[in-house]
């Protein structure tokens, strides 16, 4: 891991400041007083069954979200606080390798493994169905949270997180000198009273870091972002988003470990007691039942690393089932559109994809494309083949839009071309027809074995084809398409994620469902690397 050396002076001080505090007001005052708390006290007391219930499926689903968070990141393993991901700026990167400046690096290269001991489901690259599980379990967690925080106003059991007197903040203190100097102050019994640092920390976590993970993983959804312009700039752009999503999920690690070294320090069988059987009495039986119920999560998670390897069809289905239905609620109301300056412009741009090998491809290139045509087909009234100079005739748009990769990255870059809508209107689909498929010169290959499986491929639905941004680009920042960013004609769907944004197309059919492309899952990347069908989150 590589952090700058900036933000590692940062996180030490963060570190050092408070302990550092601790031990000079100890030096100079002595250990200060901590509340001694009577019990029980006027407050809730307890753990009924509905929190032992929430806290464990709390920690399941957390469990699985950190490490198929992992597994995501680890596919572009570099966090920046710009938007443009140029190599080199970034704050913090998971991988020894710097972007050469000799050769063409791309994105897919930079990517990396993570052991399945640590990501979900780890061993190979797999986003696809890192991405399932954590959306997933994404759903399931905030459910889960919805349930509890009803529960927790609607019993009054609020009261022993929430502080209600700002005394908490220097009973806090108090609590922390003890803790940083290696002496453990008086503990309340946890059945009753939370010690000051403890009711902070437990606040802090359900009402700060939980709305935060929820907040910003949006901002990195191009469906979200495109509509409402406003809310990447609300962290300040979506890599900025991207840092503070996997901040919190530090803090979430850091506060288990610090949890869980508690719960053993103060008394472990009685605090096991109270979070397994809601008793408080210092028997082993909560201890032994609680390791059991951690087992279950180990089972649950290589259970869902073997499903993901073995049979990650069914996941693909499961969460298209699960997750396509709700997040379309959410999201797929309007069509949105973002548009940004010309001086926003990204100074460097990703590549992605495997260049074209094909000799037809070759000699066009070779010829600056004046041969191409490009041909569209299918279930039209009138099939046409264009050239570059028709498609020129026939209209063209230019839009500033921000471009979102599957792997994390993102840029920004002046896009040049024909709306899809236009030509759309040209070729009269019949009524039958519900999606568009777009093929490339250029091979579709399996990341994780290396294997050709023919021409890339990718569709979208006819609503989004007519999208006011759908573009087919020939033109990227003022200047004609390069071979690397996909000449002569690349897809630009600025509502998707850029891996159904097909490069070096070489025809366009129209069809009136997917049986019959591929494997009849939406595109090559569905097909073969099991991503999901929504492509805008």
């Amino acid at each position: 891991m590589h952090i700058q050396r900036k933000i590692l002076f940062l996180i030490g001080l963060l570190f050092f400041v408070p302990v550092a505090a601790a031990f000079i007001y100890w030096a100079i005052f002595g250990l200060p007083p901590v509340p001694i708390y009577p019990e029980p006290g006027p407050e809730p007391s307890g753990f009924p069954a509905w929190i032992r219930i929430t806290h464990y499926v709390n920690f399941l689903f957390l469990v699985l979200l950190v490490r198929s968070g992992l597994q995501t990141l680890a596919d572009h393993p570099r966090l920046y606080w710009n938007v443009h991901c140029t190599p080199g700026t970034e704050w913090v990167r998971f991988t020894p390798v710097e972007v050469p400046k000799d050769q063409v690096w791309t994105s897919k290269q930079d990517s990396r493994y993570l052991t399945p001991w640590v990501g979900l489901p780890g061993k190979r690259h797999t986003i696809g169905m890192a991405r399932h599980w954590h959306f997933l379990s994404i759903l399931f967690w905030v459910a889960n949270g919805i349930i509890f925080v009803g529960l927790l106003f609607g019993t009054g059991y609020w009261q022993r997180l929430v502080p209600n007197s700002w005394q908490v903040i220097p009973d806090a203190w108090a609590v922390w000198v003890h803790y940083a100097t290696l002496q453990l102050p008086p503990e309340p019994d946890g059945f009753y009273h939370y010690n000051a640092l403890q009711q902070l920390a437990y606040f802090g976590v359900v009402f700060i870091l939980a709305p935060l993970a929820i907040i910003t993983g949006p901002s990195m959804s191009p469906a979200l972002t495109n509509r409402f312009s406003w809310y990447p700039r609300l962290p300040g752009n979506r890599q900025i988003g991207r840092s503070l999503h996997f901040m919190v999920m530090c803090a979430f690690v850091l506060f288990l470990i610090a949890h869980v070294a508690m719960v053993a320090i103060t008394g472990l069988a009685r605090n096991m007691n109270h979070i397994v059987f809601g008793t408080d009495d210092a028997s082993l039986i909560g201890l032994y039942v609680g390791l059991v119920g951690i087992g279950v999560v180990v089972v649950i998670n290589a259970l869902a690393n073997g499903l993901a390897w073995r049979k990650p069809r069914f996941v693909q289905h499961i969460a298209k089932w699960i997750v396509t239905p709700v997040m379309s609620l959410l999201l797929d109301r309007h069509p949105p559109v973002a548009e940004f300056r010309r001086e926003d412009i990204s100074p460097f741009f990703w590549l992605n994809g495997k260049m074209p090998n094909s000799a037809e491809w070759k000699n066009l290139a070779e010829n600056g494309f004046k041969d191409y045509r490009l041909k569209v087909y299918g279930m039209v009234e009138n099939p046409i083949e264009l050239s570059l100079d028709d498609l020129n005739a026939l209209g063209k748009q230019s839009q500033i839009t921000l471009h979102h990769c599957i792997q994390g990255w993102s840029g920004i870059a002046e896009w040049g071309g024909l709306p899809l809508k236009e030509l759309i209107e040209l070729v009269r689909p019949q009524a039958q027809v519900t999606r568009v498929v777009f093929y490339s010169f250029g091979d579709g290959v399996e990341f994780t074995t290396g294997e050709s499986r023919g021409r890339y491929y990718e569709s979208l639905a006819i609503a989004n084809a007519l999208h006011p941004q759908t573009l087919l680009a020939y033109e990227m920042d003022g200047k004609p398409l390069s071979h690397l960013h996909g000449a002569p004609l690349r897809l630009r769907v600025e509502n998707q994620l850029g891996f159904k944004m097909v490069k070096w197309i070489s025809s366009i059919e129209f069809v009136q469902d997917l049986e019959g492309v591929g494997e009849g899952e939406g595109g090559f990347a569905e097909d073969y690397e099991y991503f999901g069908e929504l492509a805008d989150i």
